[in-house]
């Protein structure tokens, strides 16, 4: 008889389920080659997803911007770029927060003359459809350069000073912001956050050309909504630039100045702007405004039909401002929350706002804290609120007022507050399904 003898040579560690399907094999190469052929859009949705979990978050992002759309893609960017990522500060977008954190950082390190023009300029189209507020802390200013040094000699003509206003310009932020379509919200600081051993009061000029080419900037952003330029010396001569610029803006509800050198001068030229425009939220607190910039205030707001929030607060606009504020709102019906706080106020500006309280039904919240309204001070406001169903916070800290008055005040405010709530919360029932 004849055999056959057969022999089997066995791999026991080769198995059919490690061969990935064609379609995982295509995926890897999309992923892997994706910064030459970015082919993600013609792709099925769970196969993006797939391609999208394999990219890496060093790809250039003139491949991604406009490409990758997947939150989970610049979450992911986001994470290994910065310790604390609060989405919920971004509409909940990631690649929201991507974008705006990126640009901002840019803008911080920005040094003019020094750092190249195209590096922010090559982001507009990457960026500008996600882009809807920036947050600058920081603006440096160009690197001091000896005009000695330069070879530069100074004519008789010639002051050193103007010479050196020349390396005191901040980068122009107009071809920026103009091109971004979304933006919303504007946050500036016109400050240096660690300048170290360098030290130099110039490191913090917020000069006329910087303001002159920000006023126009800030003018040409049409869906501007919040303007904030805070802890930048801002005067009155800068003030009144901006305030003419932004007179007959389209859509700025909330403007912060807060933290500036602005005086009555100044007041005044934003005193016109509350009565031209659509303003919602005034912040001037920690300026240098005293009774002639607070009665022009008052002025604009007995004009104004918008203004629900105005803070005063640490001016010096003593009882001739006080009283003058407190007459504009026996006619204003739209200011909701007035600071006074810390303006050197006693008695005279609270008997004015023991007949505001009386007759205005629009204010819901005052803030008198630490100034001198003294015992008799209380008990006219005390008096004001008798019949008063509308204030729900009365900050008498620090303002002399007696204990028992500022008890009885407290109460009459609490039970306001509380009918509030209790009518806010029996409103949705009422509504009909």
């Amino acid at each position: 008889s004849f055999y056959t003898r057969r022999c089997i040579t066995e791999d026991l560690s080769w198995s059919l389920v490690t061969v990935p399907p064609l379609t995982e094999l295509c995926l890897q190469h999309i992923a892997h080659n994706f910064e030459n052929n970015p082919i993600l859009n013609d792709l099925l949705p769970e196969h993006q997803k797939k391609v999208v979990e394999r990219l890496s978050t060093s790809l250039p992002l003139t491949v991604t911007a406009n490409t990758v759309s997947h939150e989970e893609y610049w979450k992911r960017c986001c994470m290994e770029r910065w310790q604390v990522c609060d989405v919920s500060n971004y509409g909940d977008s990631w690649k929201r927060m991507f974008f705006e954190r990126h640009l901002e950082n840019i803008l911080k390190f920005f040094v003019p003359n020094t750092t190249d023009p195209e590096q922010v300029l090559e982001l507009i189209p990457l960026c500008k459809d996600y882009v809807r507020k920036l947050e600058i802390n920081q603006l440096l200013p160009p690197l001091q350069v000896d005009p000695k040094e330069e070879g530069h000699d100074v004519s008789d003509g010639e002051d050193e000073g103007e010479i050196g206003e020349v390396y005191k310009h901040h980068y122009n932020l107009k071809e920026l912001i103009t091109s971004l379509p979304h933006l919303e919200e504007l946050h500036l600081i016109y400050d240096v956050k660690s300048c170290g051993m360098n030290f130099e009061w110039n490191l913090f000029n917020f000069t006329e050309l910087d303001c002159s080419n920000l006023a126009s900037a800030v003018k040409m952003c049409r869906n501007l909504k919040v303007f904030k330029l805070t802890r930048s010396k801002v005067d009155d001569d800068k003030i009144k630039l901006l305030a003419r610029n932004l007179q007959h803006h389209p859509c700025l509800l909330e403007l912060d100045l807060s933290h500036n050198l602005i005086r009555d001068h100044g007041a005044q030229a934003l005193g016109k702007l509350i009565s031209r425009s659509r303003l919602e939220t005034l912040n001037l607190c920690n300026n240098q405004i005293c009774h002639l910039g607070a009665q022009a205030l008052a002025q604009g707001l007995a004009e104004s039909s918008t203004l629900t929030s105005l803070n005063l607060r640490l001016n010096f606009v003593e009882d001739k401002g006080g009283e003058a504020i407190g007459r504009a709102l026996l006619t204003n019906t739209s200011l909701k929350c007035l600071h006074l706080g810390s303006n050197n106020l006693s008695e005279p500006t609270a008997a004015v706002f023991s007949q505001v309280l009386a007759q205005n039904t629009s204010l819901t919240s005052i803030n008198f804290s630490c100034n001198h309204l003294g015992l008799d001070g209380g008990k006219q406001l005390l008096a004001g609120l008798a019949n008063n169903k509308t204030l729900t916070e009365l900050d008498l800290r620090h303002a002399e007022v007696e204990q028992e008055t500022d008890f009885l005040i407290h109460e009459i405010v609490w039970a306001n507050r509380e009918a509030v709530r209790l009518a806010s919360l029996q409103r949705p029932s009422t509504e009909p399904l």
